[in-house]
């Protein structure tokens, strides 16, 4: 059956609500403009640099740079006309599928929750988790989804992969008493694996092939996962009225640590997070991205289609793969169901880690199953946009690398001028002398744009989040500033970030693999020691920038100075914003607060009940 034949039945005001298979198929126009303004921007961008480097500039340096600022500037259009078309949905409240008031994901018509047909389990994988934080998510998740009313409908999997005996004995004892408490009896189930085959992909496919056959749905969680009860039936919901989609990714938000750098990066998630889901939304359309946990996924297409390849040779590009979130949902498309984004459900969290190191560590192992998608591109039979998202998963990290590379051939242009001094006559005989040009208003134009791709999508955001009411973030006030430090700290951090990523690449080429260590949560504050061993040479290679620059080109270590400074400064930075003091204190001053956070206060001061 074909996509058109699913969409030519007039659409009546509760099909658009709940029926996403009906808006398959309508993307064409949508991807068409969103490529020509990334395609037209980056040319714009590429037309300033060639005139701003003038013919004085070695012609193989100059081609160098070219092409890794192409890539890295058409990386960063996408991303910014993303985001403004995010910005304009979202200004006139319109949902990015139906293009409409009302659309796929923003709940029935009369507000009430529709009744269940079908069966969805809940499942939380868990790989050497604390028991105690795992258990409380999932009792405040179980707690939310009895006050719809149909937790009839689910029951709820821990799929244990943990291989310390202890923790495993406190997960055994903690289901016992969390059944007991909520008093869920045999829907809560717990086991544990021997051998952890397939690492989490592993998990989920053990339990497809002993309980999937019982189950229409699944929602699957990460061990630091948390969906209200609502979102959860509506996401039913979706997949018993759309039966030609596969999967529906939530747009998850940040929440629930405490230290400064965890608080910041919740704040950014909040504020900019759901304005740039709300435009890939518009432009992904039923080919949209799965990430690996707070999902709905058709558990039938989902155990036929999407289970994993080996791939041949060894780690890091060999072997099991590790991300496997995008070629499932590569696998789905390929089978004919959609994927769909919806960042307007609301109701879907997760937790970040609390320090710039245990957030670069993370980023690690993402990195070498990103890379490994390489090998899949190419494979038979996918979707193009389904290739699309394998690559745009690879330039996440390649893009670090290429801003290194832009840094580096820029420097280096720069000092071979100063150093070499201008070349009036080249290898070819000529007349004539090649005088040298200095096209400084090609380069502030591309500093201007740059800045504006970078940084306009920030102040849109500011704007949306002005618009809600005062109190959301803290006030306005509150809100503003936080926005300004916000900048100031991801400028910082931006340039660590991209030393981290560039280094980490290197191991990878050079044939360096990782496993799939448990992931260090809970408030994790940075040792000086830690710090400085971690960020030393990131300090030294800031140093050695000013020491180079400022001697044979000062004029240009203004230009690094941003880059510079956040080197220089990444073991203080790396310390002080992983404190959960000073986290605390920011809440206090109101900095860094999110909507959920507000609620919560607001609920503490709420009078106790006297009945």
């Amino acid at each position: 059956m074909s996509v058109s034949t699913w969409s030519t039945a007039p659409m009546k005001e509760t099909d658009a609500v709940w029926n996403l298979d009906r808006h398959a198929g309508r993307a064409g126009w949508r991807r068409f403009s969103l490529f020509v303004l990334v395609g037209v921007t980056t040319a714009a961008g590429l037309h300033l640099l060639a005139t701003a480097l003038g013919p004085q500039v070695p012609y193989g340096l100059a081609i160098a740079l070219i092409a890794v600022f192409a890539l890295s500037f058409g990386w960063i259009s996408l991303s910014f006309w993303t985001a403004i078309v995010g910005f304009v949905l979202k200004s006139f409240g319109l949902n990015p599928l139906s293009l409409r008031r009302r659309g796929p994901g923003d709940g029935a018509v009369d507000g009430s929750l529709p009744t269940l047909r079908g069966r969805t389990a809940i499942l939380v994988p868990v790989y050497n988790e604390a028991p105690d934080e795992v258990f409380a998510r999932l009792e405040a998740t179980w707690v939310s989804l009895e006050t719809t009313g149909r937790s009839q409908a689910f029951e709820l999997f821990v799929l244990s992969d943990t291989t310390n005996d202890a923790i495993a004995a406190e997960e055994e004892v903690g289901i016992e008493q969390l059944r007991a408490r909520l008093g869920i009896g045999e829907r809560l189930h717990w086991r544990r694996r021997t051998r952890n085959v397939g690492r989490k992909a592993g998990n989920i496919a053990d339990w497809l092939d002993t309980h999937g056959a019982r189950f229409d749905h699944m929602i699957v969680f990460d061990a630091d996962s948390l969906m209200s009860g609502d979102t959860m039936v509506k996401l039913a919901a979706l997949m018993e009225a759309s039966p030609r989609t596969g999967i529906i990714q939530t747009h998850a938000v940040a929440m629930g640590r405490e230290t400064l750098f965890a608080r910041i990066l919740q704040f950014s998630s909040r504020v900019y997070g759901s304005m740039v889901a709300t435009g890939h939304s518009f432009w992904n359309m039923g080919e949209a991205n799965y990430y690996g946990h707070n999902a709905i996924i058709r558990v039938a297409a989902f155990s036929a289609h999407c289970r994993l390849p080996v791939l041949k040779g060894r780690a890091p590009f060999g072997g099991e793969i590790l991300s496997h979130d995008f070629v499932e949902a590569a696998f789905i498309r390929r089978a004919g169901f959609n994927v769909w984004s919806l960042p307007n459900l609301g109701g879907s969290f997760e937790e970040l880690p609390t320090n710039v190191v245990d957030y670069a560590v993370r980023d690690r192992r993402w990195m070498q199953g990103n890379l490994q998608h390489a090998r899949l591109v190419f494979r038979r039979g996918l979707h193009w946009m389904s290739r699309l998202h394998l690559v745009m998963g690879i330039m996440g990290y390649l893009a670090s690398p290429l801003w290194l590379g832009s840094l580096l051939l820029s420097a280096a242009i720069v000092l071979e001028h100063e150093i070499v001094g201008p070349v009036y006559f080249g290898n070819a005989p000529s007349l004539f002398p090649n005088w040298p040009q200095y096209n400084t208003g090609h380069v502030h134009a591309l500093l201007l744009v740059t800045t504006l791709l970078l940084f306009l999508p920030k102040l849109l955001a500011l704007v949306l989040s002005l618009r809600a009411p005062a109190p959301a973030y803290g006030g306005r006030l509150a809100l503003t500033t936080s926005v300004v430090l916000e900048t100031l700290f991801s400028a910082l951090l931006a340039p660590v970030m991209m030393l981290f990523h560039s280094l980490f690449m290197l191991g990878i080429l050079a044939g360096r693999a990782v496993g799939w260590p448990p992931q260090a949560r809970g408030e994790r504050g940075m040792p000086w020691a830690l710090a400085l061993g971690r960020h030393g040479g990131q300090v030294a290679l800031g140093a050695a920038a000013v020491v180079v620059m400022g001697y044979w080109a000062p004029a240009f270590l203004y230009w690094l100075l941003p880059v510079v400074a956040g080197l220089v400064l990444a073991p203080l930075l790396a310390v002080y914003s992983s404190r959960r003091d000073l986290g605390v204190a920011a809440r206090r001053w109101r900095m860094f607060m999110t909507p959920e956070e507000k609620l919560d206060e607001q609920a503490s001061r709420a009078p106790a009940s006297t009945t």
